[in-house]
């Protein structure tokens, strides 16, 4: 695994990245390819994810697995729900129309398992990437890219409580990830007096109203840990406006995310590498389909935890703003 991800690590740096901007509705769809020229290895990939429109977030997974199929010639076909039912659809979708591949987050496992089993049955590899690292291989999917949520949590949690946090609030944005709730149950298990708070992520507004509201009620909140970058933005906005004094840090990273840590509003970015995600997810499938590769050898290949703080923060910076990082 450690060559593979260090020649993938080279390929991802020397490639120019392919950036898109964020989707108005919840199915974007699209083809995309190149390198050899669109579909010339023969190969479609069908890309779902549980991506809430408007989180940049997902421009970055989107990336990489844009650049990925237009170095292997590779046919995506690009779609997006973040309900657990309408993208198990969009799996069975791309079942029906037999592509050659599919590359799935598994946020909602249950509800996703009867399409990806389905997958199997027809012949079709699946690979999961982001989120599902516990259940990828029970339903069925050949090979995983992502995090380890659980060790991701506690890192943070550790890491914190170094710095004597009492109460922090962990910020689910998303009900039932289970991805989501492995993060905070992480963070709770070095800081036990970790607070889960749930919010709707599709709406940065009642985000931070609601944020807003808990801080101001309760002065012994002393950290807001969000779990991703728009939520973070929401989080200092309800800092500011409730006078609290907690200390705010973030899973993932934007340009914006970027820019606050650099500034110190942030303290710390926790990177899963959502680009390197899209590449391996893609570039996985082209090459078991290809030659039979299996990368990682029934293991999850991890592409994070990674910390973003002052330390490294002006290396990283510029790759934030190429929609690599």
């Amino acid at each position: 695994m450690r060559p593979f991800l260090a020649a993938a690590a080279v390929a991802v740096l020397s490639l120019a990245a392919c950036s898109s901007g964020g989707r108005d509705d919840g199915k974007a769809d699209s083809d995309s390819g190149g390198g050899n020229a669109a579909g010339s290895s023969g190969y479609t990939v069908a890309f779902v994810t549980h991506e809430t429109p408007g989180d940049t977030f997902w421009d970055k997974v989107r990336a990489g697995a844009e650049q990925a199929a237009k170095d292997t010639g590779v046919t995506l076909k690009y779609s997006n729900d973040p309900d657990a039912a309408k993208q198990a659809q969009l799996i069975q979708s791309a079942v029906d129309a037999k592509v050659s591949g599919i590359a799935t987050t598994l946020v909602t496992p249950d509800a996703l398992a009867g399409a990806v089993k389905s997958a199997g049955t027809a012949g079709i590899p699946v690979v999961g990437l982001n989120a599902g690292i516990d259940q990828y291989q029970k339903l069925g999917a050949l090979m995983y890219f992502g995090s380890d949520e659980s060790l991701a949590g506690t890192s943070v949690g550790k890491r914190i409580a170094a710095q004597g946090v009492k109460h922090p609030l962990c910020v689910i944005h998303q009900t039932g990830s289970v991805a989501l709730e492995a993060r905070c149950a992480g963070v709770k298990s070095a800081v036990p007096g970790t607070e889960n708070i749930q919010v709707n992520g599709a709406d940065d507004s009642a985000v931070t109203t609601t944020l807003q509201a808990k801080l101001a009620q309760d002065k012994s909140i002393d950290y807001v840990v969000a779990l991703n970058a728009q939520v973070a933005l929401d989080a200092i906005n309800a800092k500011q406006q409730s006078s609290s004094t907690a200390k705010v840090s973030t899973f993932d990273l934007n340009p914006e995310i970027a820019k606050r840590i650099k500034d110190g509003q942030v303290e710390f970015a926790i990177d899963q590498q959502p680009y390197v995600q899209g590449y391996l997810a893609v570039s996985s499938l082209y090459l078991y389909l290809k030659n039979g590769n299996d990368i990682g050898g029934g293991k999850p290949v991890l592409t994070g935890p990674s910390f973003v703080d002052s330390a490294n923060i002006e290396k990283i910076l510029p790759f934030t703003e190429k929609n690599t990082r």
